[in-house]
């Protein structure tokens, strides 16, 4: 092992582990703080903070220019962050009112299983194997969202807002991956969230929650959340992505896809006592196998 790869392949495990434990436990986060927070204004509210902080961090790396954009690339951004984190993460907070944490974050798992489904449609050449993945993840998901020994007693309703989302994800994962974005990943990023906390905070206002919103009412653990999934859910998990996209190998990185979920789904367990039923314990298991199978090979 080379001098230059031993400090990097110390530093792989901890950013690893930083990125499953903070990206794993937002699903917890937003489901604290829509106790008492207004879903879509909180949303707002999280990604708006996240990209000024960004913006401030790149101005601080590399002066004014770190900021400049070519007109195409923002634009691009600014849809690819309407797919995520408005149709996603909007929809995600949405149905965390009634839905359990870790119930969500194995629906919301199902993305990769959908990228594969919209690059189907676009005729792209898919393996059998692949295939087989997707069905495989598909019949979890029905594991789940049937009626029976379903966590929480959760509304059909809004599981189905719940694949909704992991539907606009996939759109935006397949969209950044084929136009062309600012070069530069972190600017990118804070377009994203600037735009995506903007149009939440439109939607907001639109849908009353402004006209109703009592700061009174919020609780103390509710705020708290928020603050945590703007410092460590976006900021701190994004940087530990972004260095890993660069030092590790990608296969290594996409194991978040079926590792968030799980972490997401103990910590349900643990911290709010979210009901773990032997159902969503087989759809959980299939879910994921299926995931890590469609990502490894894919």
């Amino acid at each position: 092992m080379t001098r230059e790869r031993a400090p990097r392949e110390r530093r792989l495990w901890p950013a690893l582990t930083t990125l499953y434990l903070a990206w794993g436990s937002t699903y917890l986060a937003i489901r604290v703080m829509v106790e008492t927070v207004p879903p879509l204004l909180g949303a707002g509210v999280r990604f708006l903070a996240a990209a000024a902080i960004l913006s401030v961090a790149l101005i601080a790396l590399g002066g004014g220019r770190r900021l400049r954009v070519g007109g195409r690339p923002a634009l691009a951004a600014a849809a690819v962050g309407t797919l995520i984190l408005v149709g996603g993460i909007g929809l995600l907070t949405l149905a965390e009112q009634h839905v359990p944490s870790g119930l969500a974050a194995l629906l919301i798992a199902s993305v990769p299983l959908w990228v594969v489904i919209l690059r189907l449609v676009a005729r792209e050449r898919i393996t059998l194997a692949t295939l087989a993945g997707v069905a495989g993840g598909f019949a979890g998901v029905a594991l789940l969202v049937l009626p029976g020994d379903r966590a929480g007693d959760a509304p059909l309703g809004w599981l189905a807002v719940l694949l909704a989302a992991a539907l606009f994800t996939a759109l935006g994962a397949l969209a950044s991956d084929r136009w062309t974005l600012p070069t530069d990943t972190m600017l990118a990023t804070a377009i994203e969230m600037a735009c995506a906390g903007t149009l939440l905070l439109a939607l907001a206002f639109v849908a009353g929650e402004g006209a109703e919103l009592d700061a009174g009412e919020l609780s103390r653990r509710s705020l708290l959340a928020l603050a945590y999934l703007v410092l460590i859910g976006s900021v701190v998990a994004y940087s530990a992505f972004v260095w890993l996209l660069e030092h590790a190998n990608p296969s290594t990185v996409a194991t978040y896809a079926y590792v968030n979920p799980a972490v997401a789904l103990i910590l349900g367990w643990l911290i709010l006592s979210e009901e773990i039923t032997p159902t969503t314990l087989a759809g959980a298991l299939v879910i994921l196998a299926s995931v890590a199978l469609v990502v490894r090979r894919e």
